[in-house]
């Protein structure tokens, strides 16, 4: 298998709550704050205790429940909702989640959010033997699993399956009187628990999408963790005790909402520390400093707070057009960098500009960004990323998964910068993101308890079906030094 095949990959928002009547809309809710997660499709499954009742189609969510009637008719004291993007096959309804599957012993609805890596072998060893799968979504293959084991009994079966899918995972399942969830063994995705109060108990992607229906934070979901929660209350039990805490970096960087915490790290302090220790790596002589709506505003104003730089708003979002870095094709990508940014000219013109971006990918949003600086009349653009260089691609659930598309992997800092048409462009270390989100109680996991492959190329999972066509994405040097991480 290649590297360059678009894998099965998602970067999506997940939305459980269990023992309140108005189960769906407040799932509605949870998943309008999760939106930013992914925009091609949503979702929601719901139960009343007998029956499990879906409503799914391709969309923003407002669009998929436009008539009122949908979310009513979804009737019960337990739901879970799902925002999807997706990177792979076709953007069908077919793949649009939560699943809803329908057997003889009972029902099940399932969502998830991340991406196997083994789902290549997995599917075809299943398709061997007989099994018919109705998306090209990696998120079939669990309940595939789950059924060629259910003689052991449903959770017996489950810890199976889930010791067999490896990767970046983080699962809902609904059964007609429980909600389940379960994270991969290193906590890449982010997970959380919730508790209103009367009593429900939610599991949301991020803790916006609690704090959005007043539910009061209890714990992250911990890695390896099998969650259950039925009318006795919550359960806490473990497929895998072999776990390493390794969260994706990226969900600080840019994915999640700065009012979002992970793993006890507010998002937008980790952002802004990342500013801060940018300053001190990387001082620049400009005259102000801007961020790039609107994930990097908290490190723009972490930067001119430790530079003493003013800060000032040199770029304008138009809050109506979908983030750029999600849009499923390159073409959409530029496009969308005109529709959503402009400059500000009576504040940049004439200035020394330093800008401050979370992450340089492709290079697209870069290379117009300055463009757009210098037609607004700025004298200077420096450019600064609060995030080390992108160079190895993500398997674990994010929209790069080629290392064909990454600027960083075929370009140095000195040709990026010459490439985007900045007078100068420098990025974060490695060391300082560690730094800067200080993830508490980690022990001695390694890198502060963060997923920074995408940086140093250093992969806390084995990659299976990634392996080969990412190895010979390597140059030489990069294949010595993964070859001595190995060992």
């Amino acid at each position: 298998m290649s590297v360059e095949i678009k894998g099965l990959n998602e970067e999506c928002g997940v939305f459980g709550i269990f023992g309140t009547p108005d189960a769906s809309q407040l799932t509605y809710y949870g998943l309008h704050t999760l939106q930013h997660r992914g925009q091609e499709g949503a979702g929601i499954v719901s139960t009343d205790g007998k029956t499990l009742y879906q409503h799914r189609d391709r969309g923003l969510l407002a669009k998929v429940f436009a008539d009122p009637t949908e979310l009513k008719r979804l009737v019960g004291e337990a739901a879970i909702g799902h925002v999807r993007y997706g990177t792979s096959g076709h953007n069908s309804i077919a793949n649009v989640q939560p699943f809803l599957f329908r057997f003889g012993d009972g029902d099940i609805a399932l969502a998830h959010n991340g991406n196997l890596t083994n789902a290549v072998t997995l599917r075809q060893q299943l398709e061997n033997e007989g099994a018919v799968f109705q998306s090209d979504s990696d998120t079939e293959i669990l309940i595939h699993l789950i059924r060629k084991y259910i003689n052991e009994g449903f959770i017996p079966a489950l810890k199976k399956s889930l010791n067999l899918v490896h990767g970046g995972f983080a699962y809902l399942l609904l059964q007609k009187d429980r909600l389940i969830a379960a994270l991969d063994p290193n906590g890449i995705r982010p997970l959380c628990i919730g508790r209103l109060a009367n009593g429900a108990y939610v599991i949301a992607s991020e803790t916006c999408a609690l704090d959005i229906i007043d539910a009061k934070f209890v714990r992250d979901v911990q890695p390896g963790e099998l969650i259950t929660i039925d009318q006795d209350g919550l359960h806490i039990d473990h497929y895998t005790r072999q776990t390493q805490l390794a969260i994706c970096s990226m969900e600080y960087i840019y994915f999640a909402r700065p009012d979002s915490i992970i793993h006890g790290v507010t998002v937008h302090n980790a952002r802004k520390r990342m500013g801060k220790l940018l300053a001190k790596e990387h001082p620049v002589d400009a005259d102000i400093v801007i961020g790039v709506p609107n994930s990097s505003l908290s490190a723009a104003s972490g930067y001119a707070e430790e530079s003493g730089l003013p800060y000032e708003m040199g770029l304008i979002k138009s809050q109506y057009v979908a983030r750029t870095f999600i849009q499923p094709t390159q073409e959409l990508r530029e496009l969308g960098v005109h529709m959503k940014l402009s400059a500000v000219r009576g504040v940049v013109k004439g200035k020394r500009v330093a800008v401050v971006d979370d992450s340089i990918v492709r290079g697209t949003t870069s290379k117009q960004i300055v463009q757009m600086l210098r037609n607004a009349g700025a004298s200077e653009v420096h450019l600064l990323i609060a995030s080390p260089p992108f160079k190895f691609p993500c398997f674990y659930g994010i929209d790069v998964s080629t290392r064909s598309e990454l600027m960083a992997a075929h370009y140095s800092v000195t040709a990026m910068c010459e490439r985007v048409g900045a007078d100068s462009l420098n990025f974060l270390s490695i060391d300082s993101l560690v730094k800067a989100i200080d993830v508490p109680d980690v022990g001695d996991a390694p890198n502060g308890g963060l997923t920074v492959a995408y940086f140093n190329g250093k992969y806390p999972t084995p990659l299976y079906d990634y392996e080969k066509g990412y190895l010979k994405s390597l140059n030489a040097q990069e294949r010595l030094a993964r070859k001595e991480n190995v060992r």
